[in-house]
């Protein structure tokens, strides 16, 4: 139940007070994060797919069902990706680069993230209801449970905080190995089975759209790594955000 808490009260606005703030109560929430994914996912699928049923259309039910994320996390990965944008964007030594990511106001570089990642989460949404709002739905619920898979695997053993304080600190390096290679066993299980409701093929889709999600945010986590030492609040919210994004478009790519 820790876990859980720690989970649902530090990656979205669900009340779950938070009873312990420590390591273990740490990697306990990184590995119920994909439930918190799930939870938010459900939400967004719903309410999307209520829209198409509704008549709005495939476009206005993807922009609902992107914008339900958003809320129900209050930006929070949203404003970790431009964050983590600018600073990558920089080419500033680590330590000012980090003094960037503080910095309240977007730079050009963040604008420039969100503005694509969200067009291309919208846009495979609208592919997705374009087939059904089962689709539609079902994509949405994937692509948020594996984009907080992804987290988990960014708080494992062997990746360190860039910064001695923060929600990066507490949750940097807390993960064994062995506990996200048995949590992300069970994710991509669960997608197979959803997909098998529609068809083989989607099955396999599903899988394959999980892992491409894992990569390019295994990918997006190496370079912040080497880029500022470690990971941040902001880059957790990058990585999250990359995932979603990457799974969304494979699902596309039918």
């Amino acid at each position: 139940m820790d876990g859980l808490r720690f989970a649902f009260g530090t990656l979205t606005v669900f009340p779950a007070r938070i009873t312990r703030w420590d390591r273990d109560a740490a990697r306990a929430g990184m590995l119920c994060a994909p439930v918190a994914g799930l939870a938010v996912g459900l939400c967004a699928g719903a309410l999307g797919g209520t829209f198409l049923l509704l008549g709005s259309g495939p476009l206005l039910a993807a922009v609902v069902t992107t914008a339900v994320p958003a809320v129900l996390t209050r930006g929070l990965h949203l404003d970790g990706l431009a964050d983590t944008a600018d600073g990558l964007g920089s080419a500033k030594p680590a330590g000012d680069a980090l003094r960037i990511m503080k910095q309240s106001d977007v730079g050009p570089f963040g604008v420039i993230a969100l503005l694509l990642v969200l067009l291309a989460q919208v846009a495979a949404l609208f592919e997705l209801y374009g087939e059904s709002w089962a689709h539609g739905a079902a994509g949405a619920v994937l692509a948020a449970t594996v984009a907080r898979l992804a987290l988990t695997h960014a708080s494992r053993h062997g990746v360190p905080a860039a910064r001695p304080e923060g929600l990066g600190a507490i949750v940097a390096a807390t993960v064994p190995v062995r506990a996200a290679t048995l949590t992300t066993a069970l994710v991509l299980s669960a997608c197979a089975a959803t997909g098998l409701l529609f068809s083989p093929y989607d099955a396999v889709h599903d899988v394959l759209a999980a892992g491409a999600a894992l990569a390019a945010a295994a990918l997006i986590l190496r370079r912040c790594v080497r880029r500022f030492g470690g990971v941040t609040g902001d880059v957790f919210g990058a990585v999250e955000e990359t995932a979603a994004t990457a799974a969304l478009v494979t699902l596309a790519l039918g």
